[in-house]
């Protein structure tokens, strides 16, 4: 979900670093060139508000009941357990109604280094390195904990609700080595965690190429998963399948990933700062978006909520009108 560094260079040396990291043990594998088709580019979208203050912000979720944002906040390094991670409630105008809602350290709460959210109900799921944690957002209370260390997770990092009612999360398979961060092979995976908090492994795979962002696509009764190494594909998985499919290609990079009512897909992308809509062959860009980590969408206003995680900053963007194909 985001740069390979860690410690106190690690936002600055980001770009290089990450480039230089994904690379490695990957070089004989070549992506496939993205698909031609119209490409509309947006470079100056409609920004209804920059919201700062944050600390380390990863993932944001909408929760259309309460009609708030909550955003996960690292706080220091992503792989670091220092307790001191915290998730944040804002308003759609971006107004921050609760800075620190949730707080490792605070009664009682344990939250580290918090990525990916889900939510069912007024449970609030949180991807934190290796444990899935939840939160009532009433009362910021902790309800309970899953932990994946007897699965060897090493880097859980988006999460989302599947058709099943089951949570998916998403293991992007990356260790702190010294200032740096290396892949761990064989440790991308996906796993499920039923309603009675019984986890499994549902999908492991080298194809899911450093799983990032997923999403269930209802429609297609299948989930979207985007990977975080170079190789720059959008993929699809069938639950009970043993491999994800390919169903396009990009800048790579990738980190969040959501799908709309009206089957556009959005991603964002380390590798260009974007946020990508994506209906059948038509794309539209929203560009100038250093480091974009894992969105939300408000479904009331059609807004897209985007951490800028290495600077500490959410933009609340509106999505652009649908495009006819060209």
């Amino acid at each position: 979900m985001y740069t390979l560094l860690v410690g106190n260079g690690w936002r600055a040396l980001a770009p290089a670093i990450v480039l230089a990291v994904v690379a490695c043990g990957r070089e004989k594998e070549q992506p496939k060139a993205a698909p031609r088709g119209p490409v509309i580019d947006s470079t100056a979208p409609g920004r209804t508000a920059t919201v700062s203050g944050f600390k380390t912000p990863e993932s944001v979720r909408y929760d259309s009941a309460g009609d708030v944002f909550y955003v996960s906040n690292i706080n220091g390094s992503p792989l670091a357990k220092d307790n001191n991670g915290f998730i944040s409630r804002m308003k759609p105008d971006g107004s921050i109604d609760s800075l620190q809602l949730i707080a490792g350290g605070r009664d009682g709460v344990t939250l580290n280094a918090p990525k990916g959210l889900a939510l069912i109900g007024d449970t609030l799921w949180v991807a934190d390195i290796d444990a899935v944690r939840a939160f009532n957002v009433r009362t910021g209370a902790a309800v309970a904990t899953v932990d994946l260390t007897p699965f060897h997770a090493v880097f859980l990092n988006d999460i989302c609700v599947g058709g099943d009612g089951a949570l998916y999360i998403t293991d992007t398979g990356v260790k702190a080595s010294g200032e740096s961060m290396t892949h761990v092979p064989g440790a991308d995976r996906i796993f499920r965690i039923d309603a009675a908090h019984h986890a499994t492994i549902a999908l492991a795979s080298d194809s899911l190429h450093w799983p990032n962002g997923i999403t269930w696509d209802a429609s297609g009764k299948r989930f979207i998963v985007v990977p975080f190494d170079k190789v720059p594909q959008i993929l699809a998985w069938i639950p009970g399948t043993p491999q994800p499919k390919i169903i396009g290609y990009g800048a790579g990079q990738y980190d969040g990933v959501e799908i709309l009512a009206d089957r556009r897909l959005i991603i964002t992308s380390w590798a260009d700062s974007t946020i990508t809509i994506r209906d059948g062959n038509v794309r539209t860009s929203i560009r100038q978006l250093p480091s974009p980590a894992d969105i939300g969408i408000d479904t009331r206003r059609m807004h897209i909520a985007v951490p800028l995680l290495t600077k500490d900053r959410v933009e609340i963007l509106t999505i652009p009108a649908r495009k006819a194909a060209q």
